[in-house]
């Protein structure tokens, strides 16, 4: 087993901000997925094997599970991370006290190391394997170990989401390598038999079995509930649960349907339940896995500002005829918005001319336009109503927090 001075646990995601609320949180204005020119139950990409039909409901038998293991196994990796991290000095054991007093408040920084392990698969039999961004986020170095070979693999980034979390690596081998089918995670029923394969706590291919929970589950991974890593949180908008045991390390590894077709990818797990984990689903992967591989990156249009939905009591506090519109809680600096003149305390109620009437139709009426695109934002300013012009940005592909203070009133 390899020394770890950290194993992922869960997946975290902090917005690359697009709007958010702060009526019970903060969220962004996309779905974190982007328009699909196909929005049918079996997208098709060179990229894959891509499953086109459903598996038919079959007896769970003696000798199921391991007939699948068996057959998809050998396409399940372990991913060590090797990710720099910088510390104060003054936490080492060796630092005493007495002498760091001499910097004051600015204590020299030092240059720690800490080990990521994670799981992933191959869906094409060239080395290109998918994984969670969280398991390879600000690694310097990425080793894949595959089954039937001694020595692991130095991969490479072809591609990360930030937003959805997923993340497509590249490793050189000397011969084509085994691949898994993606399922369609849309017409798995809730109830269904799941198989979920990993690498919890460095214990190489442990297999669990469970059902599919629930779908369509929104998560914030970072509040008490569910463990925060060190890059942020991240806001996730349609997850499987599953009742499969995930545990850390297990993040990025497949989880499967009876016939053995990729439906999800393990990513996060409750810290305060049992048989209750999270899996991204292969609708999700299958809109997101072309953008990766062409452009190594998920372009989405960006406005940059943090939102809470409307009420009547601020209707009433803005001047507003009904209680549609989102406020602005907070504008990322040197954003669209930012550079548009839109400020803190503002009300947006229409974008070219569309009335916004919560966060979600203010995400619908941004995702029709293009990046680079201009759209005219009408605003209420204390009862004055005032339209700017902004240039839409491309979405940051990473964490982006918003002050501690910001909000209305600060």
């Amino acid at each position: 087993m390899h020394p770890l001075t950290k194993t992922i646990t869960s997946a975290i995601v902090g917005f690359a901000v697009g709007a958010g609320a702060v009526s019970g949180g903060l969220f962004a204005y996309h779905d974190l997925v982007p328009p699909a020119p196909n929005q049918g139950t079996n997208i098709s990409t060179p990229y894959a094997k891509v499953a086109t039909y459903t598996p038919p409901v079959l007896p769970l038998g003696p000798d199921t599970i391991s007939n699948v293991v068996k057959r998809v196994g050998n396409a399940v990796v372990k991913i060590v991370a090797t990710v720099p991290q910088q510390t104060s000095v003054s936490s080492s054991p060796f630092f005493n006290p007495f002498f760091g007093s001499i910097f004051g408040n600015n204590l020299p920084q030092q240059t720690t190391v800490q080990t990521d392990i994670g799981s992933g698969f191959f869906f094409n039999s060239q080395g290109y394997l998918l994984t969670n961004d969280h398991v390879i986020h600000g690694a310097t170095n990425i080793q894949v170990y595959v089954p039937g070979y001694s020595k692991p693999f130095t991969a490479t980034r072809v591609g990360t989401d930030y937003a959805t979390d997923l993340a497509v690596l590249k490793i050189n081998a000397p011969k084509p390598l085994p691949t898994l089918v993606l399922g369609n995670s849309n017409t798995t029923p809730v109830g269904a038999w799941d198989i979920a394969i990993g690498n919890p706590y460095d214990l190489s291919h442990t297999v669990t079995v469970g059902v599919i929970s629930a779908k369509g589950r929104p998560l914030t991974i970072g509040n008490r509930n569910y463990r925060p890593l060190t890059i942020g949180n991240r806001n996730y908008r349609n997850l499987l649960q599953t009742s499969a045991a995930i545990n850390p390390g297990n993040s990025g590894g497949p989880l499967l349907n009876l016939a053995g077709q990729v439906i999800g990818i393990n990513t996060a797990v409750s810290t305060q339940g049992q048989g209750i984990g999270f899996a991204i689903p292969t609708s999700t992967v299958l809109q997101i896995l072309p953008q990766l591989m062409k452009y190594g990156h998920v372009i989405r249009p960006w406005l940059g500002v943090f939102i809470g939905t409307d009420s009547k009591t601020i209707a009433k506090e803005y001047g507003l005829a009904t209680a549609t519109g989102v406020v602005i809680v907070y504008v990322e600096p040197n954003s669209p918005a930012a550079k548009a003149g839109l400020a803190q305390g503002e009300v947006i109620t229409a974008v070219n001319g569309t009335p916004v009437t919560n966060a979600n139709s203010l995400k619908t009426l941004i995702d029709k336009e293009p990046v680079g695109g201009q759209v005219s934002i009408t605003v209420n300013n204390q009862g004055q109503t005032i339209t700017k012009k902004a240039t839409l940005g491309q979405e940051p592909n990473g964490p982006i927090t918003i002050p501690s203070n910001a909000g209305l009133g600060n």
